[in-house]
């Protein structure tokens, strides 16, 4: 089980277009992300069932996901879904197989190698390949992912470029609402507390790109969407993007009023009652298909932080 308990860092305020130095430094199980020499995130890619980011820490010092299972003795935090582990990418079918939970029966991702550690003044890119193993070991697939890490006027931002490879045979996503692209957020940024789990009280409020709000952006189709509440006394917030040309974009949303957000593109048969097996994609043998998401972890709400604006930068991105 890894720990990691972080102090609180001091958020430094960009005045105009202002990009920072972001750096990365492999250890032996991650790989620590900086911003100016403070602590970003980490790319955790040992000791846990798949490749994580944790923590991630936000404009002023906030650690916008939550810290459990990583870190148990938190206090507020529900106990819940194990297998939320702070920003990470799986789904519940692949080809039968569930990488979703990380209960007996399984799935794993296990890290293979880093193609490519690179840091730069406006960005920090790494490259790696993973491979994607049933519980007997034998290999479903393999993945090769790009996350980059940047950061300018008051936001930090990872971009998560995800390949999977049907190196093993036709490779089919089932069609489950358990997946893909996740993230538990903070427990203030929740919309609805759970007081027989530790959280007492919550103040999230959400928003899609359609422009529903609140619970109702659950199982819908968006472009973007936006989870922003205070916390230690700042407003700040988690928007995650679905690049267009991921495929069936807009991509369908798991995002559960307790700090579950996950793009799936999968799931269509739970998220529009429609007839089970609707959502499955078949990636036949030899061939692949890539996924691309944004996180900004922002100060302010939606209007404050430029969602839109952001958002159609990323839309035209290439890369």
């Amino acid at each position: 089980m890894v720990r990691f308990v972080f102090p609180v860092y001091l958020w430094l305020s960009f005045a105009g277009p202002i990009e920072a130095d972001v750096t990365l430094r492999k250890l032996a199980d991650r790989v620590r992300v900086e911003i100016d020499g403070e602590l970003f995130t980490e790319y955790i890619y040992q000791g846990q069932p798949k490749p994580i980011l944790y923590p991630v820490i936000g404009p002023h010092g906030v650690g916008m996901t939550r810290n459990y299972p990583m870190a148990d003795d938190v206090a507020g935090e529900a106990h819940d879904h194990p297998h939320h582990q702070s920003l990470w990418f799986t789904h519940g079918n692949i080809n039968g197989i569930d990488f979703w939970s990380i209960l007996e029966g399984a799935g794993t991702v296990q890290h293979a190698e880093f193609l490519r550690i690179e840091s730069s003044p406006q960005h920090a890119v790494l490259r790696s390949t993973n491979r994607w193993l049933r519980p007997n070991g034998e290999v479903v697939c393999t993945d090769t992912r790009q996350l980059k890490f940047s950061a300018d006027n008051g936001a930090r931002t990872v971009d998560w470029q995800i390949t999977m490879l049907a190196s093993a045979g036709d490779l089919t996503f089932g069609d489950t609402k358990e997946g893909a692209m996740g993230i538990r957020t903070h427990p203030q940024l929740r919309l609805t507390a759970s007081p027989d789990r530790g959280v007492e009280s919550v103040a999230g409020q959400a928003a899609n790109s359609e422009g529903s709000t609140g619970a109702e952006i659950w199982g819908k189709r968006a472009r973007w969407v936006d989870y922003w509440g205070p916390i230690d006394g700042h407003v700040v917030g988690i928007a995650i993007f679905d690049h267009p040309t991921n495929p069936r974009h807009p991509t369908w949303w798991h995002a559960r009023t307790y700090g579950l957000v996950a793009a799936n593109p999968f799931g269509i048969h739970v998220f529009e009652e429609k007839p089970e097996g609707t959502g499955n994609m078949t990636v036949v043998a030899g061939k692949s298909v890539t996924f691309r998401y944004r996180f900004v972890f922002h100060q302010g709400n939606t209007n404050e932080a430029k969602i839109v604006e952001r958002y159609e930068g990323f839309a035209r991105s290439e890369e």
